[in-house]
């Protein structure tokens, strides 16, 4: 017996038409070098209109891929829209990855048009002659001072703005086919080129209701949402998509993502939902001070794990802990939220302090597995034994876009090997602890980085703390830890390894501590230990 209900296609155009019809009135906000707009849902949805005529204008195929080289805006946001509504592809870039990740992917991805931000165009000039596809580039004038008028030969030069005041306002074609590409973002690609994920309009707009879930951020109407995670990195965490939908103010940092800010758009504009990486919440701690934060409600953290002590600063200051969330590219992100539940909200606060230390629970819609690496068994859900953390569901990818190496990453059953070492405990949360390629396997055991980097900047005087493995003659391989001092403070490698000796195993001290100005960072705001092991390669350990 088959369900009588309605095949009714899950597509980006009704997420569209919910804020244009229902929620005109409400804002867009983005703070440019020019100063702060304003703009409302119904103004954002006529330009967004009009520039799906601009994309038939110019000649773009029916599954066109449109390229955006931009920061969160309201005309990025016009970007996120218009290209599936229309059925084609949007397609963001990554605008802090090598100059020849860039050329890889516009080509790899087959780009027919680059909308750029003029604010940014310098750095996508050079490398115009070679895309291979490209025929147009439409620079958005937000403030930049970069010429843009000359390009190389085959390419067509256009003003975003004057295209839409040529344009007449479309109404979107029929998608009957909710499987049918919306957008495609790469990895980050910190070894060998990027990976093209595709998202499709049914698992966008499924993830979309994933984030406005209770259990999972929350996002509704109320909001004012500040997405500090670029809308060129895993969809802007889904917060433009839930935004709109929603109904919800967004508030867009343009290209200014300075500390202080961050901390003046927090305040002044009453943001309610704050999203970015860990490196991004340790430079705005401090500027929060003295600030009226009492709009926000919820702080959402992922992209690499959030240190304890970064989480209880904000509750401690501001009165909410960091929520912490994990997902990847390849997972549209949002997998697992950290959220405590009902029955352990009695435990000690120490005790709920390290559950929020942990990446969470699944979402619903997410499954999510441990597997041990060398039988491929579930591990026990003890919170102690570890494995892989793999992962399956409606928004999580299958395969990588038109790549060879997708065998790799993906198990023969379909799951998302995605290059965690995890711990799950008998609660189901899952505890990150390692990168497959980051653990320090010493005698052949594992060694946790992350956990040793978070005890590491639980030390009052550490603004930042990596830890790689460096090699050993005895053990294979040894810790070492990558230390950033607060600017005015003093600290020796004797003093950091005294505070570790009595919070981890005696076995898992680093052999050695170097200082470093800062940590290298990879183009999504993690920290490179591909970056520190080329430069501690040679580093000697000191005998006992």
């Amino acid at each position: 017996m088959q369900g009588l209900m309605q095949d009714f296609p899950l597509t980006i155009p009704h997420l569209f038409s919910r804020a244009e019809t229902l929620f005109g009135d409400k804002q867009i906000v983005t703070a440019l070098p020019t100063g702060v707009t304003r703009t409302t849902y119904a103004e954002w949805a006529e330009r967004t209109r009009r520039l799906g005529g601009v994309l038939d204008t110019l000649g773009i195929s029916a599954d066109g891929r449109v390229a955006t080289f931009s920061w969160n805006t309201q005309r990025h946001l016009e970007l996120y829209f218009a290209a599936p509504c229309t059925g084609r592809v949007l397609h963001t870039l990554n605008l802090r990855l090598f100059p020849e990740q860039v050329t890889y992917i516009v080509n790899h991805a087959e780009d027919e048009v680059i909308f750029v931000d003029k604010t940014v165009a310098g750095l996508l000039w050079p490398l115009l002659s070679t895309f291979t596809t490209v025929r147009h580039i439409v620079v958005v004038n937000d403030g930049g001072p970069f010429d843009t008028s000359e390009v190389p030969e085959g390419m067509e030069v256009h003003d975003y703005e004057a295209l839409l005041a040529e344009a007449s306002p479309v109404q979107w074609p029929a998608i009957d086919d909710e499987n049918r590409a919306a957008s495609m973002c790469y990895t980050s690609g910190t070894t060998g080129n990027p990976k093209g994920v595709v998202y499709s309009h049914r698992s966008t707009v499924l993830h979309t209701m994933a984030a406005m879930f209770a259990d999972s951020v929350g996002i509704c109407e109320a909001d004012r949402i500040l997405p500090v995670v670029p809308m060129f990195h895993a969809n802007a965490w889904g917060l433009a998509h839930a935004g709109v939908a929603s109904g919800a103010d967004l508030i867009m940092p343009g290209p200014d993502l300075s500390p202080p800010s961050l901390a003046k758009l927090i305040e002044e504009e009453r943001v309610t939902v704050a999203a970015g990486v860990p490196t991004i919440w340790m430079g705005v701690l401090p500027e929060l001070a003295g600030r009226d934060t009492s709009a926000l409600r919820i702080i959402p953290c992922g992209g690499s794990a959030v240190p304890k002590a970064l989480s209880e600063g904000f509750r401690e200051q501001v009165g909410l802990p960091i929520l912490q969330a994990w997902g990847m590219t390849e997972t549209s992100p949002v997998a697992t939220v950290s959220k405590i539940k009902s029955t352990l909200a009695d435990l000690p606060e120490e005790k709920l302090a390290d559950l929020r230390a942990t990446q969470g629970l699944p979402v619903l819609g997410v499954e999510i597995r441990v597997v041990d690496q060398a039988t491929g068994e579930p591990v026990k859900r003890d919170g102690i034994d570890r494995g892989e953390l793999q992962a399956a569901g409606p928004w999580i990818a299958r395969t990588y876009y038109n790549d060879e190496r997708s065998d790799e990453s993906f198990t023969a059953d379909g799951w998302l090997r995605t290059g965690d070492v995890a711990t799950i405990d008998a609660e189901g949360y899952v505890r990150l602890v390692d990168r497959t390629k980051d653990v320090v396997k010493s005698g052949g055991e594992w060694i946790s980085s992350v956990e040793l980097e978070n005890e590491i900047m639980a030390h009052p005087k550490v603004a930042e703390a990596a830890v790689i493995g460096v090699a050993h003659p005895k053990w294979q391989e040894r810790p070492l830890a990558c230390v950033v001092v607060k600017p005015g403070e003093e600290l020796t490698r004797d003093e950091v390894l005294e505070f570790l000796e009595p919070r981890v195993a005696k076995w898992w001290l680093p052999d050695d501590v170097v200082f470093i100005d800062e940590v290298p960072k990879t183009s999504v705001g993690k920290f490179s230990k591909k970056d520190l092991r080329d430069r501690f390669k040679d580093h000697v350990l000191p005998t006992a």
